[in-house]
Order: structure tokens, then sequence, then C-alpha cells
């Protein structure tokens, strides 16, 4: 490390046209500056620079070798300017993951319109109702419904949305209390919901029922409630969207679910994975409107 600060010193040093000017414009002592320059020398075994009172020369082999040190400042230059750069605006690949129902109707909205305003974000979507591992992955950002107990991760609370038991008219009517119970992969295996009432304090309800059919994504085991196959879950941002179907219990309601942005950058986060949260979060707030 004390090597390639020399080398950078050297250059300063060259361009600076003294020792004095450079350790001034590096914020060091003239002292320090001529201490590295002879270390520096002494460790090559040769001389770089002639020196008066009035003037400094490179040596033949000087020349050769701030040429070589001129390039390792130029591209410290860059690398600083590309990273100061980088986040001034969304640009580059970001990877995303959430929920199969969390995906489709919250994060790709969200991200497909952070798009048209920032041409050069490169986001790579991936779909799963499995927690992922966001080291292993390599994923900058994860969306999901309820807190986390990865202590690796930042966790942040976007929102929160209810869901919403419910079914086609024609399984109200004809068999609301028998209708098999359609489930998400994600469900337990006993099926136990709590409803409040809405409007009336303390008037709760619970309901249990019996797996008849799981799927392993939410859209399939969506269209198998909207075949009319039996009654399940749904997002109340969804539901409201789908006026063919009905809430089993119309007057009572299911705890919100909260919805939480996760990403493994305990400082920082790059202004991709900001700008994302930001979006994301601005978008389940407009579904929460809507859906009210």
């Amino acid at each position: 490390m004390n090597r390639l600060r020399q080398m950078s010193l050297f250059a300063h040093i060259v361009e600076s046209g003294s020792i004095t000017a450079a350790a001034d414009g590096l914020g060091l002592s003239k002292s320090v500056g001529s201490q590295h320059l002879k270390l520096l020398e002494t460790e090559l075994g040769i001389s770089l620079l002639k020196r008066t009172t009035r003037r400094q020369i490179l040596t033949q082999a000087g020349q050769a070798f701030y040429a070589e040190c001129k390039k390792l400042n130029d591209l410290a230059d860059f690398a600083w300017q590309q990273a100061l750069e980088s986040q001034q605006e969304p640009q580059g690949k970001i990877v995303i993951t959430s929920s199969d129902a969390l995906m489709s109707t919250l994060v790709a909205p969200a991200i497909g319109s952070l798009m048209k305003s920032y041409p050069k974000l490169r986001p790579e979507l991936i779909s799963s109702d499995q927690p992922l591992n966001l080291m292993e992955k390599h994923i900058d950002l994860a969306i999901r419904v309820g807190a986390s107990s990865e202590n690796a991760l930042m966790q942040r609370r976007i929102g929160e949305f209810r869901d919403v038991l419910c079914g086609t008219q024609s399984v109200i009517d004809n068999e609301k209390e028998s209708a098999g119970y359609l489930a998400n992969q994600w469900q337990p295996s006993r099926i136990l919901h709590h409803f409040s009432h809405t409007k009336m304090a303390g008037e709760n309800y619970s309901y249990q029922a019996n797996i008849t059919c799981r799927a392993d994504s939410f859209h399939t085991c969506l269209s198998l409630i909207e075949s009319g196959a039996g009654i399940g879950i749904v997002p109340d941002y969804i539901f409201h969207q789908k006026p063919h179907l009905k809430a089993i219990f119309p007057d009572h309601q299911l705890k919100p679910n909260p919805v939480y942005a996760l990403h493994p950058y305990p400082k920082q986060p790059p202004i991709n994975v900001t700008t994302c949260i930001s979006a994301i979060e601005q978008q389940l707030a407009n579904l929460s409107v809507e859906s009210s």
C-alpha cells in the first residue's frame, strides 16, 4: 500500500512542479512528501528527479517511471468518478425478488414505470414464493410479507395490505359453508383464519377449513378461485380489481399483512436500491388507496 501511495505522490510532485506544491495539494507536510520520495528512490535504487532550489528535472528513468505512475493516478481518478456517477442516477444491474403475488401486481409495475424514467437501469426480477438467500443468489432487494429474522439484512416496513377470503357468487350462493379451500403453497396445512368486524369492536370470528387443492403459484390459485373451484385468500388490491369475486364474510376482515423491503447493504445502500424501494413503496400506497 505504501508503494502505491509513493508512486501516486511522485506523479503529483512531477505535475505540481515541486514537493511543496504537491504536499499542499494532498494535505501533507513538505517533510512527509520528501520522505516518501526518498524512500521510493531508495527502494528502486535509482534517482527519479534532479532538484535545485528553483527547479526539478526528471531523470531518464524518472520520465519512464512517471508515465506509468500517471496511469495509476488516472485510473484511480476514473474509478472514483465512476463511483460518484453511479450514485447520481439509477443505472446498471439490480436483482429484485418477491413472491409471485407481489411481483406481478406491486413490484413489476413499479419497476416498469421506473425504467421509463431511468433507461440505463437494468433490473432482473425473480418471482419466488420461497424466501431466497440474498447473499447466495446475489440479490440486491427483496420485497416480503412480514419481518425477517435474518440479522444480516437491513429491512424497512413500506406498507401493508389485507387478504380477502373470497369466491365467485355461485360458490357463495350454493356452497358457502362446504366450499373447498384453495391454498397457496406457502400456506400451512391447517387453515385457520381470524376475522374482526369492520365496524363493531370485539365482534371477532374464526374460520377453519381443510385444503382441497394446493397451487405452487399465486396466479394458479387465483385462477382456480375465479373458475369457481372453491374459495381462497386474495390480496385486497387484487380482489377489488375482480368484481366477479365476492368476500365470504363482507362485514369482517383479516389482520393487515405488513410488507417489508430487505437488502444486504449495512451502511449506504446503492441508489438503485433506494430508488426501487421508493417506487415500490409508492406503488403499494397507490394500491392501498384504490382498494380502500
